[in-house]
């Protein structure tokens, strides 16, 4: 690496959105609104499948792994975004910003990963249902997902680990609302051609891998379904991949918009924020209200928990009846 006679950034300014102007403090709002509808949609998701017994099955398995990467993700970009709508920027660590940055990359890299895993689910499920039990068991399941956040988290720490022997000299304004990687490397002083190359290697098994199994799985898929004889049993047999469907069309297609407006911020700013901000909102309304059996799962938890609260009122009010005469 190339050194230079320059103090080294310690910290770094992101300006977030600036012309907000009087609507920060909405924006702030609806901001703090969506985060808190995300985590806790996303923790409601969780729980569900947990509590449920009908849902201990691989798919809803993968959709809890899904969940909680959608946790990471919203508490890595959008406490500190609230700073900085609500101050009109913020300034960051170097070691914060590497921080938001391994975080950030890692939860949306293994989220490609397990839309990857999930299709493939979908793909044994329709496509050879008399192996479906065999095949996509409770072991295999648990080791596919061991093996998935292993690859993730080691390949990131690489990648970061390289960028924090980048020299930053100056300046150190990222025009951005949370650190990236291509406004990072912008501030660098040393030569970034090692890193780069290090990101479009890793792109191969963390992006187009993943994508080409989802495209695959589902050519599978439409050519098993347009064989089901009966209109009905075609769209039974839909719908028990329409919200993952509708998961994968809404990451992949924010995401690779990104890579067709390069040179416009303010429209990469708008993008990043849906994939950020708005995906892991989504992702729960959609999966709650398009899956039934979900519907049905959390109809009965809030008919357990409201008779469980009337019994638990019965017996107080019981007690003290007995206690005082």
């Amino acid at each position: 690496m190339q050194h230079y006679n320059f103090s080294k950034v310690t910290e770094i300014f992101l300006l977030g959105f600036q012309n907000l102007q009087s609507f920060n403090l909405c924006f702030f709002l609806l901001l703090l609104i969506i985060f808190c509808v995300s985590v806790c949609g996303n923790l409601l998701i969780i729980l569900v499948v947990s509590s449920s017994r009908s849902l201990h099955s691989p798919m809803y398995f993968f959709l809890t792994q899904l969940s909680f990467t959608d946790i990471l993700l919203s508490t890595t970009i959008i406490p500190n975004m609230l700073h900085i709508v609500l101050y009109e920027g913020s300034f960051v660590s170097f070691i914060g910003c590497l921080t938001q940055f391994y975080f950030f990359s890692a939860s949306e890299s293994l989220e490609c990963l397990l839309l990857a895993v999930m299709s493939y689910d979908r793909y044994q499920a329709i496509c050879n249902p008399l192996h479906y039990t065999m095949v996509m068991d409770l072991t295999f399941c648990i080791k596919l997902i061991f093996l998935c956040w292993l690859m993730i988290f080691s390949m990131i720490l690489t990648l970061s680990i390289t960028m924090s022997y980048l020299w930053f000299c100056g300046p150190n304004i990222i025009d951005h609302f949370f650190c990236d990687f291509d406004p990072i490397l912008e501030l660098s002083c040393s030569d970034v051609f090692i890193i780069k190359t290090e990101s479009r290697t890793l792109v191969v098994p963390l992006g187009i891998f993943p994508f080409t199994v989802i495209i695959t799985s589902y050519v599978y898929i439409i050519i098993t379904i347009l064989k089901i004889p009966s209109l009905t049993g075609r769209q039974k047999t839909f719908s028990t991949c329409s919200s993952h469907l509708a998961v994968v069309s809404m990451f992949y297609g924010s995401t690779i918009s990104i890579y067709m407006f390069p040179s416009q911020e303010n429209v990469k700013k708008i993008l990043s924020l849906f994939y950020t901000v708005i995906t892991p909102l989504l992702n729960p309304i959609i999966y709650s209200l398009s899956n039934r059996e979900i519907k049905q799962a959390l109809k009965s938890n809030v008919r357990n928990m409201s008779g469980a609260f009337r019994f638990s009122w019965f017996l107080e009010v019981s007690l003290f009846t007995v206690k005082h005469t």
